[in-house]
């Protein structure tokens, strides 16, 4: 997140969403002042940038986002062993788990995502993230063996989840895991709280997946700059009103075993980090939740069937991609339809 002056030897594409010049006219009192909060959550950080008049709400406001946050932990949490999430992947064979409201949001959003995608994203994929290193378990040294890879595989698949309203089965060894998609629906949480409390001008951040609504004091937007992780590449600055922006990709989680890099990102498909995995790929969408599952699953897809999928769906989407042996000073952008609209770079 960077409200900042763009790098002056770096070219800068700015993304200005329609709304944006109707929210300048609608803008928080100028006596305001833009107060930053921050926290600890889901195993990252949080921030919080508002625009609010009374300095001294400022205890009370944060006592509230971090309530709302303890609160998404006890649902969806995968490394807390009381969470209902880790309840329903303890509980027996053929057992009905009642679903709390946060927990079926974010179920229904990453199913919706798994069928549009034939599984890039699988909220099912807990086995093979903890075989691989990447949850509770902790990391391991090196790949694990095809056997293990194999019958981590047989535990998954979001088409053996049975629903019944607010209610999910446990066909049996299912483990799910909302690491791909949580924390942007934390981002939405928190801001719709904010928005009742009376704060509507405010950019959140949680590990690195933001949701800006309005304008500051001054009427200027919240500029967040969108790290690609490429050091040539231009810059991507957005005016986030009423937008989210997600981003996925191997530079942010990997570890390595010989000459082999091994991404964070699982293909649930074959059970085994991205062989060739985008440098980045980020998502702009109304809700955080979204951008944050769809540049997951896009980055499993790979530029050319995530772009198509992109482009009948409307989604924004931007890949950095890495040429010849990861040099991150040659890389080059590919963008959806949607994304070049909101950039002005073409008419939709």
């Amino acid at each position: 997140m960077d409200d900042g002056a763009p790098p002056a030897d770096r070219p800068v594409e700015l993304l200005i969403p329609a709304q944006f010049s109707a929210a300048t006219h609608a803008g928080p009192d100028r006596s305001a002042q833009v107060v930053a909060l921050s926290g600890i959550t889901m195993g990252t950080t949080w921030s919080v940038r508002c625009a609010m008049r009374a300095a001294d709400r400022q205890d009370a406001v944060k006592v509230g986002i971090e309530a709302v946050l303890a609160d998404l932990v006890a649902q969806l949490s995968h490394w807390e062993p009381s969470s209902a999430l880790c309840r329903y992947n303890a509980a027996p064979a053929g057992s009905w788990q009642q679903l709390p409201g946060d927990f079926a949001e974010v179920l229904d959003a990453a199913l919706r995502i798994a069928t549009a995608t034939d599984g890039a994203l699988d909220p099912t994929a807990g086995p093979l993230v903890d075989l691989w290193g990447f949850g509770p378990p902790g990391p391991r040294a090196q790949p694990p063996s095809k056997a293990e890879i194999e019958a981590a595989r047989s535990r998954i698949g979001w088409q053996k989840l049975r629903r019944d309203r607010d209610r999910l089965q446990q066909p049996g060894g299912i483990a799910l895991d909302f690491s791909a998609i949580a924390k942007g629906h934390a981002v939405d949480c928190v801001a719709l709280w904010l928005h009742s409390a009376g704060l509507p001008h405010h950019l959140v951040e949680i590990g690195g997946e933001l949701r800006g609504q309005g304008v500051k004091p001054d009427g200027s937007p919240w500029w967040v700059d969108i790290d690609g992780r490429a050091a040539m590449e231009a810059l991507a600055r957005i005016a986030l009103d009423g937008l989210s922006v997600a981003t996925s990709g191997d530079a942010y989680r990997h570890f390595e075993h010989g000459d082999q890099r091994y991404a964070h990102t699982l293909d649930p498909r074959s059970g085994a980090p991205l062989a060739d995995a985008p440098t980045a790929v980020t998502v702009i969408h109304p809700l955080c939740r979204e951008a944050d599952g769809w540049s997951t699953a896009l980055s499993v897809l790979g530029p050319d069937a995530g772009l198509r999928l992109a482009d009948q769906l409307g989604l924004a989407v931007r890949y950095v991609l890495h040429d010849g042996l990861r040099d991150e000073e040659r890389s080059h952008i590919r963008c959806s339809r949607a994304w070049s609209v909101l950039a002005n770079q073409e008419n939709p």
